[in-house]
């Protein structure tokens, strides 16, 4: 049942996942050197001043945010045995067939329409800079966040696209 009375804590969400992705080791100088490396051949004139704003922008979208909590917290709880088997097995060896995780990214990704999505798909796959550092972790519990940077660089390549269409 819905309380409306209930006001949505943007500020407490914002927070939350900006300082848990900072205590996972998340560069946002990093994440937006991966967004302009990949858009500044489709807008010359981009800055990274102004990636480092669009990115800024799309980390208070809610979309992000309520993804963005459940992704970082199902790779921590995990990573600290509280998840149940099977479920925990399955995200500790990122099995190929979950696809959890895509389908939470994707909804990120997806915050700038199909663009995002495929976006997405192309970050996914390349796990360029900050994104492969994640990946390829083998210390961590990495399953949701690798995606989770993935969507979020695809969502504001996506940004930038719409601007500057």
């Amino acid at each position: 049942m819905m309380n409306r009375q209930f006001k949505y804590p943007d500020t407490k969400a914002y927070n939350f996942v900006m300082e848990r992705m900072k205590e996972r080791g998340v560069d946002f100088d990093e994440l937006a050197k991966t967004i302009y490396k990949s858009q500044v051949k489709f807008e010359p004139n981009l800055s990274m001043d102004r990636v480092k704003q669009y990115l800024e922008d799309t980390m208070h979208k809610r979309e992000l945010l309520n993804n963005a909590m459940v992704a970082l917290e199902l790779d921590r709880l995990t990573q600290e045995k509280v998840i149940a088997e099977p479920l925990a097995s399955i995200i500790k060896n990122d099995a190929g067939v979950f696809g959890v995780d895509e389908t939470l990214a994707l909804q990120i990704a997806n915050i700038y329409g199909t663009i995002g999505t495929t976006n997405f798909g192309f970050y996914d796959r390349e796990k360029d800079g900050i994104i492969d550092s994640f990946d390829t972790d083998p210390e961590h519990v990495n399953t949701f966040i690798d995606d989770l940077l993935a969507a979020i660089v695809a969502a504001v390549s996506g940004k930038i696209a719409h601007k500057y269409a």
